[in-house]
Order: structure tokens, then sequence, then C-alpha cells
């Protein structure tokens, strides 16, 4: 039996294993693709792009280089510029907020639900004014958020979907509730690339002309430029492995879902831990497993003494950031549930090849931390 008193390192998300799963996939997909001598854009894209419109339920897909550009681009098709507003979430990661700039737009932001973190639709109505031009509706954490309460507004509704692939409400999927939307393939996504990539989906064919214009320098024809447009294209390299991924999308979620089922039973009834909250008809896909405490900073260095990572997503709401400082941006309003949000959270490791070994390891980690607060208390 070993001496030591902690088991061994659990990490916040294994990467290699998923590359260990489906090297043999992950390999033929880039000599394909290195064989077939097209570089930029191409037949792979186009598959991709295809495939990825059918598993959102949605016409048009359009591969570009980033989340962050989906997101800007999707605003930008929708004529968001200089002089408009943006609602958006308080609580989110920075670049939902970069994208409305990026555009000329002013983000307006709005408090999350205390109880999802997805937007707040009673907030929202408190916070839209006359140049109101779009709303951003996250999917925080890979729960998919309602947005038919915002439709009554009636602006256009941009999905943040960076964190949501798969994820449902009711038999609607993500990047399919509202008129445009953003997904980032950022490597720790549910659906991750070997690098940067993104994508935008839409039913409506106008808008999904308009993006493919804009990721390619404005051009729908080579040499002719309509617009001012950016290069944001999706790689080849990045569409065959993201193909491959795909197929086996499904089946890492479910691996997601029955470790939140397991930390769930698990850490349900500690005093002060409060858990993941799911909105009735949602169906989330775990792309984090995020729970609040009001002493989240040592419960994060609780577990890590004992070889557990944490994350915190997100510890500076946009509104503090050094970013937004002078950047006069309308509040309409004070955030203190964003900024309850950033104190208090804090990301479990979940993934796919996380074992339920080391699911145990944290739940019992997570039960200790009670005890061992106790104990510092007491010295202090």
């Amino acid at each position: 039996m070993s001496s030591d008193p902690h088991p061994a390192r659990v990490p916040f998300l294994d990467l290699e294993a998923g590359y260990r799963e489906l090297r043999p996939e992950l390999d033929a997909a880039v000599s394909r693709v290195l064989g077939s001598g097209r570089y930029i854009l191409g037949e792979e894209v186009e598959a991709f792009e295809r495939e990825w419109a059918d598993a959102c339920g949605t016409r048009f897909a359009i591969g570009v280089n980033s989340g962050l550009d989906a997101l800007t681009l999707a605003l930008r098709a929708l004529g968001i510029g200089t002089g408009d507003e943006v609602l958006v979430p308080g609580h989110t990661f920075i670049a939902t907020w970069l994208a409305v700039t990026a555009t000329g737009a002013k983000p307006v932001p709005a408090e999350p639900d205390p109880q999802t973190g997805n937007l707040d639709p009673v907030s929202a109505a408190e916070r839209i004014g006359p140049r109101t031009k779009a709303i951003v509706a996250v999917h925080l954490y890979g729960q998919a958020m309602d947005v038919a309460p915002l439709r009554r507004f009636n602006l256009p509704i941009v999905e943040d979907a960076a964190q949501a692939h798969l994820a449902k409400v009711g038999d609607r999927t993500a990047g399919s509730l509202g008129d445009i939307a953003a997904f980032s393939f950022y490597p720790g996504k549910n659906l991750g690339a070997y690098g940067d990539a993104g994508a935008v989906t839409t039913d409506d064919a106008a808008l999904a002309d308009e993006v493919r214009r804009l990721r390619n320098y404005g051009s729908s024809e080579k040499y002719r430029h309509d617009e001012q447009g950016v290069n944001s294209r999706l790689d080849p390299i990045q569409a065959g492995l993201l193909r491959v991924k795909l197929a086996h999308l499904p089946e890492w979620n479910r691996r997601r879902h029955a470790l939140a089922v397991r930390y769930w039973n698990g850490l349900m009834g500690i005093p002060e831990l409060q858990l993941p909250r799911v909105a009735p008809g949602s169906e989330p896909v775990w792309h984090l497993f995020v729970v609040r405490h009001p002493r989240r900073d040592e419960l994060a260095e609780h577990l890590r003494s004992r070889g557990i990572e944490t994350l915190i997503h997100y510890p500076e709401p946009p509104h503090l950031s050094g970013a937004y400082a002078n950047a006069g941006i309308r509040t309409g309003g004070d955030l203190s549930v964003t900024e309850a949000w950033a104190r208090e959270c804090l990301s479990l490791p979940i993934g796919p090849h996380m074992s339920t070994e080391q699911a145990d390891q944290v739940i019992a980690a997570v039960k200790s931390f009670g005890d061992d607060a106790k104990k510092l208390h007491l010295v202090a």
C-alpha cells in the first residue's frame, strides 16, 4: 500500500487521450488532405460544412478561422456597425464582447440567470434601448439557452454557441435556435480542432452568402471584391480532423453526461456548494461542470493541494476588465449578479477521457474541504 496520502493528479482536460483514441482516423484525414493538393477551402471544408449544418439542423454552415471570427462575421452579416448597441451577457468570455466592438458597435451587458448563468430575459428587457440592434445569447458552459423569451423584442438573435456543440432545447439543437450562430472549435471544446477553427450556422441564405464573402476578402468571385472582408477561412486540415471527431461527438458527449450525473449524485447536499442547474427542456453537453462556493479560492487551493486541476470561468467580468475600462459602456444598472458569479464559480475537471475513478477522487476532495477549512479557521 502506498504511503502517499494523496492520489494521482487529475488533469482538468486530457487532450492527448483524445488523439490517442482516434489516432489512425486522424492521421488518415491529414494524409488525405495533404494528398489532395487543395490547401485553401475546397472539398474538405465544404464536406465539413455540410456535415456540421446537418448536425445542427440548419441549412448552412460556413467554416471560419476561429470562434471570435465566427461571432464577428455573424454580427457584420446582420449589418451591425458604428453607433449600434448589442445586448450581451455580463457573465461570459470576453470574446463575446470583443466581437461586438470589432464591428464598431458597443456591447450593453445584461445580468445572468442566477441559476443557470445564461442570459436573464428580465434583465435583458431592462437594458434594451433605442440603439439596440441585436442580442447575443451565450449558451454558457454547454447548456443551450431557450431564446424564445427573447423573440418578443423583435431583434436579431445571435447564438454564441462556442461551448454548446449538439446541446439542445427541446428538439432544437444549438446553432438553429436564433437567426445566426457562431461556434468555436478551439481544442478544448466538445468538438475541438487541433488549432483555431470556427463556424457560422444559419437558415438564412442571404446571411450565409454574406459570411462566405466576408471570410474571403469580401469576394464571391476571385479578384472581384464587393466589400471590405477579411481572411478568415477554415483550414482544410482542421476541417478533415473535425470531420473525424464529429462522428464521435455524440458518444463523447454521452461520456461527459455520465460524469456530470456522477458529480451531481456525489456532491449533492454539501453545505455552501451550489451545483449546476439545468433549465426545463434543456439537454446540456457539459462542456464545463461549474459549481459555486462563497470560498471559491480556498476550495480551488484545497483541490490543487490534492492534485486536482480546476479553472475559473470567468474571474473577471468584461465590464471590470482593462479592455473596457475606458470604453464608455452603458450598463443600464448594476451587475451584481454577474460579479457574484465571477467571485464564486469554479470549474471542476470533466471530459470524455476522464475516468469514474478520477471523478470519485474529485468528489472525495470536495467533500473533505469543509472539514479541512474548519481546522484552518480554528488554527487561525
